[in-house]
């Protein structure tokens, strides 16, 4: 059974539709890449299904209850949570502090009067922490960790509202080969162990290849294409919009292998 139906979504702009219809499904337990070149319309239809837009039609169902026309706060309430393409933490408060402010959010105190972050749950942050391999650097600064560790931090922060779906926007920009791998690596364990998705955008195609359960295509707002990576890669009118003709996806798909290969032997 779906976790989340996107159903006949549209969005313009001025008179150019930005996104143009699209369906889609995601079950718990699945990681789903959302993809296309620059102004396929992915950012418009990962904000609509959050509540930064709205949508002009179409539906957007998780377990069953519309998001359309709720607000991001509502809809993080139904159990949608949200990492950025720019890592998103306090620089002033340690790495526990962080996820206790989260935890703070959760149970509806963040605005208690007198109530510090660092008095608020710190067991279960420290769990959290722990399951993004983050606990041994719990009370530094995030001011000075390594960028690769801050997106871990942000994962954490993500966990603490039990998401059921998880929106991932171009999680493994600006991180080295390594680091694009054990963070996309993380994820994946975290589908597997909580039993969520994770719907997520990524320029970055040894990183889809290798980790995506199922890949939808978008093109000027358009779904073009939906299926498992190795369809998808074969795929005639997605070599088209991302090479013209000539090139494919096969080289790409043969280093994400290695990259699975790889991450298995070190399970």
């Amino acid at each position: 059974m779906s976790l989340l139906k996107v159903n006949e979504l549209g969005k313009s702009f001025g008179g150019v539709k930005a996104v143009d219809g699209i369906s889609f499904e995601l079950a718990a337990g699945e990681l789903l890449a959302l993809i296309g070149p620059n102004g396929a319309g992915k950012s418009t239809t990962f904000n609509m299904v959050n509540g930064q837009l709205k949508a002009d039609r179409g539906s957007i169902l998780l377990d069953g209850q519309e998001l359309v026309g709720r607000k991001p706060r509502e809809i993080w309430r139904l159990g949608v949570g949200r990492t950025f393409q720019i890592a998103e933490t306090f620089a002033s408060l340690t790495v526990v502090e962080n996820v206790q402010m989260a935890l703070l959010s959760h149970d509806h105190k963040l605005f208690s009067t007198w109530r510090r972050a660092s008095d608020h749950k710190r067991d279960e942050a420290l769990a959290l922490l722990d399951q993004v391999g983050m606990k041994s650097q719990a009370d530094r600064p995030c001011s000075v960790l390594a960028y690769g560790d801050v997106k871990r931090v942000e994962l954490a922060i993500a966990m603490a509202n039990s998401p059921k779906l998880l929106l991932m926007d171009e999680p493994t920009a600006g991180m080295a080969p390594k680091e694009r791998n054990s963070l996309m690596a993380l994820t994946k364990q975290l589908v597997i162990d909580r039993g969520m998705a994770v719907l997520f955008t990524e320029h970055s195609m040894d990183v889809v290849f290798a980790y995506a359960d199922r890949m939808i295509v978008l093109a000027r707002g358009r779904l073009i294409a939906q299926g498992k990576p190795l369809e998808i890669r074969d795929h005639p009118k997605v070599q088209e919009v991302y090479f013209g003709s000539g090139k494919t996806f096969e080289k790409i798909a043969e280093k994400a292998a290695a990259v699975n290969a790889a991450v298995g032997e070190h399970a």
